[in-house]
């Protein structure tokens, strides 16, 4: 039975937090791991970018240099911009969890679930159909990242990192899940607010530093949804064992 935050006290509490951290960062370590073992060939992750800016305009939505020069006007907006990039994803991701998973253990559930399902259907495009980041791409935009900052990369522990890996941006699509999940938390207006907000400037952060391109974060928008969708049907079914249990 689903017992509800109030009525896990104490060490239990302590004991189940724990144990949830434990399965979400052996999760992570998973994800990361084949995220890094599968990076492509240069070659065909480049032809496949070159066909992702074909399609995006064809569209009319290659907006990525435009994007880019509203940042890169001055040096304070280019460092926020990074900032969301670097300090708004994993560093948010963790803090938030931590915070529902003692304060509101469904919406927790729920934002694991999604992740997870979105994760692993992300693994798969990663694998069959590797594409290259604006930044490498040769598309005349800037690694801005990089040129304020080359700690970021050099940190990143090569086995982990996919150069490849840009579709789809699961920066933005898990923002979205984060953000939702903080806005059905929220007990107040402003943090609802932020919750929604969290995404966006994610998905704008993104492509602004040359690590997505447009349809990099409408992917990964669509798989963050997908993953939503299945985590709310898994609370349901969890819902429903809980009270088939209730004498």
């Amino acid at each position: 039975m689903l017992m509800p935050p109030s009525a896990l006290t104490g060490h239990r509490r302590v004991r189940w937090v724990a144990t949830q951290a434990v399965l979400v960062a052996a999760g992570v370590f998973c994800y990361f791991q084949v995220r890094g073992l599968t990076a492509a060939a240069p070659r065909v992750a480049f032809a496949h970018a070159r066909d992702v800016l074909s399609f995006e305009q064809r569209l009319g939505i290659d907006v990525e240099p435009g994007l880019q020069a509203v940042v890169t006007v001055s040096p304070v907006l280019e460092t926020l911009a990074n900032w969301v990039y670097i300090w708004g994803h994993w560093p948010v991701i963790v803090g938030v969890m931590a915070w529902l998973a003692w304060h509101h253990r469904h919406v927790f559930l729920r934002l694991r679930d999604a992740m997870l399902i979105s994760g692993s259907l992300g693994l798969v495009v990663f694998v069959s159909y590797p594409v290259a980041p604006p930044r490498l791409a040769d598309t005349g935009l800037v690694d801005t990242v990089t040129e304020h900052s080359r700690a970021y990369r050099f940190l990143q522990p090569p086995n982990f990192v996919n150069q490849y890996a840009a579709m789809p941006s699961l920066h933005a699509g898990w923002d979205l899940l984060v953000g939702l999940s903080v806005a059905a938390a929220a007990t107040t207006v402003a943090v609802r607010l932020l919750g929604y907000l969290l995404p966006v400037l994610m998905a704008f952060s993104v492509v602004a530093t040359a690590n997505h391109y447009v349809v990099d974060v409408a992917a990964g928008l669509a798989l963050a949804l997908v993953g939503y969708a299945g985590a709310l049907l898994l609370e349901r079914r969890r819902e429903r064992r809980s009270r088939e249990e209730v004498p």
